[in-house]
């Protein structure tokens, strides 16, 4: 796991996940490899038929120099066409969003986790608090026996 975005569990209710490839520069490999990205920010966006990763923040790698890209560029994500139309439709019609969760290495390639997700709200924020602390208490539980 190279990033990961907590942030993003928290605020939406993930209904479906997929693995999408993304188009890179040799700069932003090394800095990714390196533990230098952050999806905190980040988002999926269609423009036209294809979909776009932005706001994901890749640091700059200190020994690109002159070759160096910009930490902030958007990034194409690299989808089956059969994905693409699917979450295009879930986006358009059901009010639905398309949220990064994790960047990792597949085969010595990088990868990107995205959702298919609902945003929550207050309510079920809390509820999914009281869970996580309910599950956390019977782990302690069990161990203390």
């Amino acid at each position: 796991m190279l990033a990961k975005n907590r942030r993003a569990l928290h605020e939406f209710e993930i209904l479906d996940r997929f693995e999408a490839g993304l188009v890179l520069q040799g700069s932003e490999v090394k800095s990714i490899r390196d533990g230098k990205a952050s999806l905190a920010e980040a988002f999926a966006q269609f423009t036209g038929s294809e979909l776009w990763l932005r706001s994901a923040h890749i640091a700059e790698y200190p020994m690109a120099h002159q070759r160096n890209h910009d930490p902030l560029r958007p990034r194409k994500l690299l989808l089956h066409r059969r994905e693409l139309d699917r979450l295009a439709d879930a986006v358009a019609k059901g009010g639905l969003t398309v949220v990064p969760l994790a960047l990792y290495l597949k085969d010595g390639r990088i990868k990107l986790e995205i959702g298919l997700a609902r945003g929550k709200k207050g309510v079920d924020k809390r509820q999914s608090i009281k869970e996580r602390d309910q599950k956390r208490e019977m782990a302690r539980a069990i161990r203390e026996r």
